[in-house]
């Protein structure tokens, strides 16, 4: 069976996060049956680490400040999670579902695939998006 989404309840929860007036900071979508809905969100990324378990694969859309002394600015990271004991297939399956995502989350920084737990760590996540921001004037005072 063909794998769906939500686009109308992935797109509230999207825009919740890329809302500034909002402290909600991740968005979770995940598997219900052979569709892609939202799985939760909050202002606490330990609550969306919390959903990367060995049994699961969902997409985090995740909101992360950058910058240094002369500016901060929020970026935006889409995150794809595979748990260790996810089948073959439905790893395969999960890359090709991944364009459903994209249909709703269009605007990121970064994008991850992750499978190690040490990977999802906020700060592995902002060095990494760090590194892609460009300019980083904190290296003059070095």
């Amino acid at each position: 069976m063909a794998t769906r989404i939500d686009k109308e309840a992935c797109r509230d929860a999207y825009n919740l996060v890329r809302d500034d007036n909002t402290d909600i900071n991740w968005a979770g979508f995940k598997y219900e049956g052979s569709t892609i809905v939202p799985a939760g969100h909050g202002a606490d990324y330990e609550e969306f680490m919390s959903l990367c378990t060995d049994d699961s694969r969902l997409f985090g859309f995740v909101r992360v400040t950058t910058g240094d002394a002369m500016s901060k600015r929020a970026k935006f990271t889409l995150i794809t999670w595979i748990g260790e004991n996810i089948s073959g297939l439905q790893r395969a399956k999960i890359s090709t579902d991944k364009t459903l995502v994209k249909d709703v989350v269009q605007n990121f920084a970064k994008e991850f695939m992750i499978s190690d737990r040490r990977e999802l760590e906020m700060d592995y996540i902002r060095n990494e998006l760090k590194k892609a921001g460009g300019a980083n004037y904190d290296a003059q005072a070095e």
